[in-house]
């Protein structure tokens, strides 16, 4: 299999770097038979060839098994007609990434804000009120008047049924709960359809239990009481900000991985941005990113029935969590340790785990 790794900006090579010391201990001691090839993207990119995303590296990720995205410094591009192309929304509207799916676990008392929780966010990731993703020509965020802005939020059937499949296929596998959060009691027409055809879906899953809450509420829950919750489906903007909001009563963005998934393509991606402000100095916890690798060599591992590759990706979640327990993190989780350090660590204690196997 072949890998596309794209660093990103800022932190975005820092983090990379830490993330690909494991993927070689994975590769290593699970047998796993990947290849990395590595594009500029982003400011480099824009620096050598007049966009921050080229035809040329999209083809090539494009053409991987699965893609390392670093985070990217949008809000300094130029605009898109000048070569100033957000990579991350871009593979998510041409690769069909329809699923963001976007764990959120404590692990132990040394980083959680709240009670002990493990739950995921599974957000629909193609629509809404995104104004990049819904109109064909365009989009659908229009200023009408200098004083008088309009935007406009796109549900649809096919998408809010993928993404509930999606997410009680998750359920299945965990502890067979689904929360499907909305606001139909407002946007009766858009939420309510959303609603509907995730209820749909539930009627093929007997076995997972499903209830609904409104964001607003769930807001209030997810900090009272986040440990009641397991997956929670929702729609595209709702999704962005629960799961910031449980990354960080999980104790930091640093550690909110995520993999955007869609039928054929999945990109591994961290929550968080490109931090300029830590940036080029060795503190940035790459947590995140190391997590999302493990996501995608899980997804990569049931796409193409390989057991080694499902296992290595238990395996870095596993390897992060005793490395946060030793107290071997960057300064975000209380440590003193720098980015590179805590790359090098977690690819030590993959080692192990694949020796105690």
């Amino acid at each position: 299999m072949q890998l596309a790794v794209l660093p990103g900006d800022d932190i975005g090579p820092e983090i990379t770097v830490a993330t690909l010391d494991v993927l070689a201990a994975v590769k290593r001691h699970f047998s796993l038979d990947i290849g990395v090839e590595h594009h500029a993207i982003g400011l480099e990119s824009l620096k050598q060839s007049g966009a921050t995303l080229t035809e040329a590296v999209f083809a090539a990720a494009r053409e991987a098994d699965g893609i390392i995205l670093g985070p990217v410094a949008t809000a300094i591009y130029p605009p898109a007609d000048k070569g100033g192309i957000n990579p991350s929304a871009y593979f998510r509207k041409n690769l069909d990434l329809y699923a963001n799916i976007r764990p959120a676990r404590t692990f132990g008392r040394a980083t959680q804000r709240v009670s002990a929780f493990d739950l995921v966010v599974v957000r629909e990731n193609t629509e809404g009120f995104y104004a990049d993703r819904n109109m064909t020509a365009g989009d659908a965020d229009i200023l009408v008047t200098p004083d008088v802005a309009i935007a406009i939020r796109k549900v649809t059937r096919e998408a809010s049924t993928r993404i509930a499949e999606a997410g009680f296929r998750l359920a299945r596998a965990r502890r067979r709960r689904v929360t499907l959060v909305h606001k139909a009691n407002v946007l009766k027409r858009s939420d309510g359809l959303f609603l509907d055809a995730c209820r749909a879906v539930a009627a093929d899953y007997p076995d997972v239990n499903v209830d609904d809450v409104i964001i607003d509420a769930m807001t209030a829950h997810l900090v009272r009481d986040p440990g009641r919750f397991d997956v929670i489906v929702t729609t595209n903007m709702f999704g962005d900000i629960l799961s910031d909001l449980a990354g960080e009563l999980a104790g930091s963005l640093g550690l909110a991985g995520a993999l955007n998934a869609g039928a054929t393509h999945a990109v591994a991606q961290a929550t968080h941005g490109s931090a300029p402000d830590i940036a080029g100095q060795d503190r940035a916890n790459p947590m995140a990113l190391i997590r999302s690798l493990g996501m995608l060599l899980h997804w990569l591992g049931e796409r193409h029935g390989a057991a080694n590759f499902i296992a290595a990706g238990r395996a870095i979640e596993e390897a992060v969590g005793a490395t946060i327990a030793a107290g071997e993190t960057t300064p975000d989780l209380g440590g003193r340790i720098g980015t590179k350090a805590v790359g090098r660590i977690v690819a030590g204690r993959v080692a192990r785990t694949a020796s105690a196997a």
